[in-house]
């Protein structure tokens, strides 16, 4: 089974695109952030066409996030327990959903950005990774057999080898010892970054700015992962960020992150 997480930067930007790398990629399940619209809005009926079950969450044209599945969707749930909510008044933001596909329970993340160390959008950040965190800790402790892939857009650089300049960003959001602490709870909570030791770095990120020619001048940052519970870290044999795919007009600039399991 071929599972995989991509930031689309908004899904009906980039819907011919999508359907055409799920074509040639042949993923089974796809993990989607960011698709930038409501439930009304989503192009269901395209990705259905391509044999997906789909299940989406979303509430404006801010934040949404996806799991598209073609070896079962069951299961959904938008959120997790108790997760914090952000604006006036606060509710919870479309920035998780889970389904259980093929017998592993995916889910689609899209962290929030810290925007500033000193914004208030950081400390709404942490408070939303530790409570996924207690979440994951009790799924683990409730079945620790249990297939769990928690995958998406962390917005954080959790190694120096994760940003292309790290004087750049001294000072800056995505490497701060807060944020690295918050990923770094995940690990020792039992889960285990799947993909790295088959794309390991430096130089292998996930994302480019569209500005100033990041891309073109290689300057990115490895900010999307797949974290996988015991069980399932163990049924990985494989593990590649597409970064052809953010070559070429109408490109995200977020490159895909897929993952080989065994049966």
């Amino acid at each position: 089974m071929r599972i995989a997480t991509w930031n689309v930067n908004s899904i009906r930007s980039r819907i011919d695109r999508l359907e055409a790398w799920l074509q040639r990629s042949d993923v089974d399940v796809l993990a989607i952030q960011e698709t930038k619209c409501r439930d009304d809005q989503f192009p269901f009926d395209r990705l259905k066409g391509l044999g997906y079950e789909v299940a989406h969450y979303g509430l404006n044209h801010w934040n949404g996030v996806a799991v598209l599945s073609r070896v079962g969707l069951e299961d959904v749930q938008l959120g997790f327990t108790d997760v914090p909510g952000w604006g006036d008044p606060v509710a919870p933001e479309a920035r998780a959903i889970g389904a259980v596909c093929g017998g592993v329970r995916v889910w689609s993340l899209y962290v929030p950005n810290g925007r500033t160390l000193d914004d208030p959008h950081m400390p709404y950040k942490l408070e939303w990774l530790a409570t996924l965190k207690r979440n994951a800790k009790q799924w683990l402790a409730d079945d620790p057999a249990a297939q769990v892939a928690l995958m998406g857009d962390w917005n954080i650089a959790p190694q120096d080898d994760d940003v292309w300049d790290m004087a750049y960003f001294q000072g800056r959001t995505h490497v701060s010892p807060d944020e690295r602490a918050a990923f770094q709870g995940f690990l020792d909570a039992g889960f285990v970054d799947v993909v790295r030791p088959h794309a390991p770095g430096p130089g292998v990120y996930t994302y480019w700015d569209y500005t100033q020619l990041r891309f073109a001048k290689r300057q990115g940052m490895r900010i999307d992962f797949v974290l996988g519970s015991p069980a399932l870290a163990g049924r990985v044999v494989g593990a590649a960020i597409d970064r052809e795919e953010r070559k070429g007009k109408g490109a995200s600039d977020h490159a895909p992150v897929v993952v080989e399991l065994e049966d």
